[in-house]
């Protein structure tokens, strides 16, 4: 797909979202709205599941298409990819599949992580597990301190791609190539970036990723994929056991076979029971929409946007954590005073006051942290930039009233 007819793809995008015509929709990061096209797939699923009871055949295939376009999305194998209930899940089977000594350490920067990714390090201590962290640099992830903490017992390194707060890149190429020189995994929360950022896991060296379905890639709550390189994969022993994390070829999903079982390939061995074969058919759906367009043209056109956006508050006088738009950024716009607040409101009365304002005009955005948060996809264009430019404009030369 050249530029033209891919500029054209985008702008033919935001006419599959109803939400649009309600919303100022800048709020992916907390959750994405579903496509036509997704709740369609979806109805259809629903349909089938209440007039013909069930063809489980029909929802397997539905499962291995859903994995391999996943798959694709981040260029990885099939068998590489698990299915999960959410990122939380995904981190979890990674923590609990190590085979912990005392002494073994994992390092992570908390300032800037979810709390999902922090309590299942602090839950391993239990095993001896050290949990070593280094402070955020000027909102950033800081890839070489994390770098120099690496020591012949690290055995995990963990970061967002995207933090969740203020929004940032973190230099995931430049880690993964220091954990693949010293045998470390490099597991990352990919919640923020997956379906909206372009992703390959074998160029950045990432050797395991989690996501949940329900912001980037468009889809419903309760669904997530782990990632997990093969070559890791199989050094790994899930915390949990279910029929099809065993390998027993093509027998029956009810086949028992002996005490001396065999796990199935890469990541497959953390797959557990029935899937979530409704949220599978909404994200497949979702995720063909996302493929077709491209992840890189997706990546550009949400970048742009929030550069523009950013720009635009500043010119306005508005503090902006990051400063001018650079190689920090990438689809969500921090506005306020990091730390200042909360997830429901900022210290700062003047900023609860401009999310009222921007809100009760019909933008969709979130506060973390003490911020306001901005965050752009597929769907969003230059108009939605504008709009919120100049309700914030009125808001200041009002003295933000």
């Amino acid at each position: 797909m050249n530029r033209a007819h891919a500029s054209d793809a985008i702008a033919a995008a935001r006419g599959n979202y109803p939400a649009l015509e309600r919303w100022t929709y800048l709020d992916v990061a907390g959750r994405g709205v579903l496509s036509r096209t997704a709740r369609a797939a979806l109805d259809a699923h629903l349909d089938g599941r209440m007039m013909d009871g069930a063809d489980k055949e029909r929802f397997f295939a539905l499962i291995e298409r859903t994995r391999s376009r996943f798959a694709r999305l981040i260029h990885a194998a099939p068998d590489e990819v698990a299915f999960t209930k959410n990122v939380s899940e995904g981190l979890n089977m990674i923590a609990t599949a190590f085979h912990w000594k005392r002494g073994d350490n994992v390092i992570l920067c908390p300032e800037l992580e979810h709390p999902n990714n922090i309590y299942p390090w602090l839950n391993m201590r239990r095993y001896g597990l050290e949990v070593r962290t280094v402070p955020a640099r000027g909102g950033t992830i800081p890839v070489e301190d994390i770098t120099a903490r690496i020591d012949g017992a690290t055995r995990v390194v963990t970061v967002s791609t995207v933090t969740f707060a203020p929004g940032f890149r973190t230099d995931v190429s430049a880690l993964g190539r220091a954990c693949r020189d010293r045998g470390v995994m490099l597991l990352v929360d990919a919640a923020q970036s997956a379906g909206v950022l372009h992703t390959d896991v074998a160029r950045d060296q990432i050797d395991a990723l989690a996501v949940s379905t329900q912001k980037g890639l468009l889809g419903l709550y309760g669904m997530g994929f782990l990632y997990c390189r093969r070559e890791w994969a199989e050094r790994l022993t899930p915390a949990y056991l279910a029929r099809f994390g065993v390998d027993l070829g093509d027998a029956h999903e009810a086949t028992m076979g002996g005490d001396d079982y065999r796990l199935m390939p890469g990541a497959r061995r953390f797959d557990l029971g029935n899937y979530n074969f409704a949220a599978a058919a909404a994200v497949d759906a979702s995720m063909a929409e996302l493929l077709e367009i491209g992840t890189r043209r997706i990546e550009d056109h949400v970048t742009r946007l929030a550069c523009a956006l950013a720009q635009g508050f500043l010119d306005l006088g508005l503090p902006v954590p990051g400063g001018a738009p650079g190689p920090h950024l990438a689809n969500i716009v921090p506005l306020g005073e990091m730390g200042k607040g909360s997830h429901y409101g900022t210290d700062d009365e003047r900023y609860n006051r401009l999310y009222a304002h921007l809100a009760g005009s019909g933008v969709k955005l979130s506060i973390r942290r003490g911020v306001l948060r901005f965050s752009f996809h597929v769907y969003n264009d230059m108009d939605d930039v504008a709009r919120v430019l100049e309700l914030t404009k009125r808001f200041v030369a009002a003295g933000g009233r």
